[in-house]
């Protein structure tokens, strides 16, 4: 997997039964406590490989700290990506760092895979049931933390669903047999569908009323705290969905907002599905996979 056909993260394969993946990530905090902040953007770098099938082997710290800030803060940003990694059945193993004004971390991430079980973005196929791993809503919840507008508690349930790793749902993506998936972050939920669909030449259907949300994501969409990625993404994916006449606007323009550390969107055959939830208990059925040309129908 290179450039030519862009999925979640670059594999290259070493011989017929492994596959090296590579990825990174890194953006400025979105919460306040720096161990969480680590955390989370720890387990957002590493999501990229768990969307390919593959397993986290070690990682690279990427850093931007300014000398204005106190070391214990740093520290304690890498205690929490080191802590994840660690989770994921990985190690740190160096890194780089530079002075800037603003902070910011993520890893470069390298993990393993069976050629043979890479999950690809483009792998749905007509008659597959679309499963969603991790509520929605990060993104409103974390912009109105930033606007003063709801306190740190207000936001706990969205802390820990983004520090959660999305390991055990591509098990069970493997398990399943699954045809195709991604993680879902910056594009929001419709433009990784998008994407997939795309690249898969089928339609998505999804179930506006099954959507899972976060507590108190609905509200701080409510009063419009909404990052600017949401028009950007609008803007690019808008011309390939379409919504039906009862999904309230509020609704349409939360699914155009970003995530961070979201879960895994995963295309999965209709007699796996059970199977998949058993060993996943997070997922949600949101819809199903037609015949199409990268269309996204949401109703």
């Amino acid at each position: 997997m290179g450039l030519n056909k862009a999925d979640d993260a670059a594999v290259y394969q070493l011989d017929e039964k492994r596959a090296i993946i590579s990825t990174t990530d890194f953006f400025p905090p979105i919460v306040d406590d720096p161990y969480d902040f680590g955390a989370i953007a720890a387990a957002n770098a590493m999501s990229d490989v768990y969307a390919m099938g593959g397993q986290v082997l070690f990682a690279i710290n990427l850093v931007a700290f300014p000398d204005s800030l106190s070391r214990d803060i740093l520290r304690e940003v890498l205690r929490g990506g080191a802590e994840k990694v660690a989770e994921a059945g990985g190690v740190i193993a160096g890194g780089h760092s530079v002075n800037d004004k603003e902070p910011k971390y993520g890893l470069a991430v390298t993990g393993i895979v069976d050629p043979q079980q890479i999950k690809k973005k483009g792998g749905g196929r007509p008659g597959d049931v679309l499963l969603l791993t991790k509520p929605l809503g990060v993104g409103v919840l974390t912009t109105a933390l930033k606007q003063g507008r709801i306190t740190a508690e207000s936001i706990s349930d969205a802390v820990e669903s983004m520090k959660r790793l999305n390991k055990q749902a591509a098990e069970a993506a493997l398990a399943a047999n699954a045809s195709g998936m991604t993680d879902i972050t910056g594009f929001g939920l419709l433009g990784h569908a998008q994407e997939m669909a795309n690249q898969a030449g089928v339609d998505f259907h999804i179930d506006a009323n099954q959507l899972p949300w976060l507590p108190n994501a609905l509200a701080c969409g409510e009063l419009g705290a909404f990052p600017g990625g949401m028009g950007r993404n609008l803007d690019f994916f808008g011309p390939h969905v379409t919504f039906g006449p009862d999904v309230a606007q509020l609704v349409q323009d939360m699914l155009w907002t970003p995530e961070t550390s979201g879960g895994l969107l995963v295309a999965v055959h209709a007699d796996q599905v059970d199977s998949y939830r058993a060993l996943c208990e997070t997922a949600v059925v949101i819809g199903h996979v037609s015949e199409g040309s990268g269309h996204i129908f949401i109703a």
